[in-house]
């Protein structure tokens, strides 16, 4: 049971904005879709949604094209405000979660849990446009996920907060996850997709540049990054077979290798010369691999 993304494609007159997507979303899973600007996240997210007609393609869940009736199933958080800034915050709150089928008694239950969650229960009667950025992007959220959906799409959550607005949602949506949630995000920051999920995409210019399981993608990538800390020199190693790249700073070096066969060939050669620190190697970053795939660095 899953999220089916099949040859998806979105033309806006002579312009692509996504280009052949084909990607398969596992139930329960978090999915990050990664790129700058202009990457297709946001038209992908608004195709799921039925807001824009693919121009070729299709979308399905659970075998199935979502309709009308998988609304309340749905949980969006659009990457632009989208709360009306006169309402109080249980008044907007109490609006959207109504029409998503919910009883004034039990949206007032979960607005108080999620308050206390977001750590802003005095927040409940105060009008939206007196809030910060951060705190409306908290009662945005609410109103996203308050319905319990099964499957949420959040469209640049994190932009724009605070690193301790940060944390707190990015806890909220990782319980989110552990209760069955299938959770959609797109962000442009590569370290949230490392911490926040298992499955990824990288757009760029609407076009899938690798997809998949994370761990699967870095263990196929080849290359890694070799960390190596001791006193002496090893500057002859920019040379080695197999060293792509090789930075240093004082007594630490990262060079980047080939493949992790290299790794061994290095470490015999350099404990002939004594003692080291530390040898380490890691899997590719995420950074590492836009950069050869896409053949310039993320912005």
């Amino acid at each position: 049971m899953s999220l089916v993304l099949s040859n998806l494609t979105k033309q806006f007159n002579d312009f692509t904005a996504v280009d052949d997507i084909n990607i398969e979303v596992p139930r329960g899973s978090m999915y990050g879709f990664l790129g700058g600007n202009g990457a297709g996240k946001t038209t992908t997210f608004r195709m799921l949604l039925g807001l824009l007609v693919p121009t070729a393609g299709d979308i399905t869940y659970d075998g199935a094209k979502i309709g009308y009736d998988m609304t309340d199933k749905i949980g969006y958080l659009p990457e632009e405000r989208g709360l009306h800034p006169k309402l109080q915050v249980d008044e907007q709150i109490q609006y959207l979660a109504r029409l998503k089928g919910m009883k004034k008694q039990e949206i007032d239950r979960q607005l108080d849990f999620w308050l206390e969650e977001f750590e802003v229960p005095e927040n409940k009667q105060k009008r939206i446009e007196k809030l910060s950025k951060g705190n409306q992007q908290k009662i945005q959220l609410i109103a996203s996920i308050i319905h319990e959906p099964e499957l949420i799409i959040l469209d640049e959550p994190f932009s724009g907060l605070d690193p301790v607005n940060v944390e707190i949602l990015k806890k909220a949506v990782k319980e989110l996850n552990r209760n069955g949630a299938t959770i959609l995000f797109s962000t442009h920051r590569m370290d949230h997709v490392e911490e926040l999920c298992e499955e990824l995409c990288i757009l760029n210019k609407g076009r899938q540049v690798v997809s998949g399981n994370i761990d699967d993608i870095k263990a196929d990538f080849g290359q890694k990054e070799l960390i190596i800390e001791g006193k002496h020199d090893i500057s002859f190693l920019k040379e080695f077979p197999g060293v792509l790249e090789m930075k240093q700073n004082r007594n630490k070096s990262v060079i980047k290798i080939a493949e992790e066969k290299y790794a061994e060939d290095i470490f015999h050669e350099i404990v002939k010369l004594g003692y080291f620190k530390r040898f380490q190697v890691n899997e590719p970053s995420l950074n590492d691999i836009f950069i050869a795939k896409v053949g310039r660095q993320y912005e």
